[in-house]
């Protein structure tokens, strides 16, 4: 069981990317574009800080974690091209909930793979968090969409299970490192799809929305992915699953406040779902080596 500090960093982490759909009204740019420039610049701040405090890489532990490391920086950059491709194809609420199956994935995968026991009693606390995804999205109200949308919704959603079972899988490797190295591949990742959207060339922004982009490098992928990898690292994947469901919630609280955007009953009464159900997962006692912990 990871600690309570680790809990409040993988939460903060999580508020900070449900931020990033209420900044995105405000930019002028391509999707796959500020997703590129929030890989370099996340790799860029994270540098400089590591400069400051001379804080030095540790060049053993990544070699040693080197292929773990970027096949999930590939699975990061592709899980963003899969959900940019299934937005196009289909309605943003679609795409998102079939995005959102990744902690389904990770929980089903976990015994096998990663040898970690399930606790059967979190089992229903994901599922009524996927209710309450199920209702946040607006899936409720409307069609599917196109099938081509779902698959790629899907596709992003494997991708994203990759990211969290080699993030579990890496010994001895910080999250500064990882995170490092991790965003470096998947701007590389991106790049070329970027380039083939957009004509060959590399949009720029203009002041305003650089600096928005600015913010959400440094702040919503800097520093939030160096707390989400630490607590990929340390948590259980069912509280990893759970937690990471409070995403959407943030995202359509900000849109509610600051956006003016409406929010049907459906929606509240899935997000009071998830948020009860994150809540209830945590108060479910451990063994009784994580209450000695």
């Amino acid at each position: 069981m990871g600690s309570a500090k680790e809990h409040i960093k993988f939460i903060i982490s999580v508020i900070l990317y449900g931020t990033v759909g209420m900044f995105m009204r405000l930019v002028d740019l391509p999707s796959e574009a500020v997703a590129f420039y929030r890989g370099v610049i996340g790799v860029a701040v994270i540098v400089a800080y590591r400069l400051i405090r001379r804080d030095r890489p540790d060049p053993g532990a990544i070699r040693k974690n080197l292929l773990l490391l970027i096949v999930s920086g590939i699975g990061l950059g592709l899980n963003w091209i899969f959900l940019f491709a299934a937005y196009v194809n289909t309605t943003v609420a679609i795409a998102s909930l079939c995005d959102y199956m990744a902690p389904i994935f990770v929980i089903i995968l976990a015994p096998f793979i990663l040898k970690e026991k399930i606790d059967v009693r979190k089992i229903p606390c994901v599922i009524a968090a996927f209710a309450g995804i199920v209702l946040v999205s607006g899936i409720t109200d409307g069609g599917i969409g196109s099938p081509r949308g779902i698959i790629f919704g899907l596709a992003g959603a494997l991708c994203f299970t990759a990211i969290v079972i080699c993030n579990r899988k890496m010994r001895g490797v910080s999250a500064m490192d990882r995170t490092t190295v991790q965003l470096a591949v998947s701007a590389l990742t991106i790049l070329p799809y970027m380039l083939i959207n957009n004509g060959g060339r590399i949009p720029f922004p203009d002041l305003r929305s650089g600096l928005i982009v600015l913010m959400l490098g440094a702040v919503q992928t800097g520093l939030a992915y160096c707390l989400y990898f630490n607590g990929l690292a340390t948590l259980p994947v069912q509280t990893v699953a759970i937690l990471g469901y409070l995403e959407p919630v943030v995202s359509i609280l900000c849109s509610v406040i600051f956006l003016g955007e409406s929010m049907r009953w459906t929606g509240w009464l899935g997000a009071a779902l998830i948020i009860c159900a994150a809540a209830a997962s945590e108060l479910i006692p451990g063994s009784s080596r994580g209450q000695e912990r």
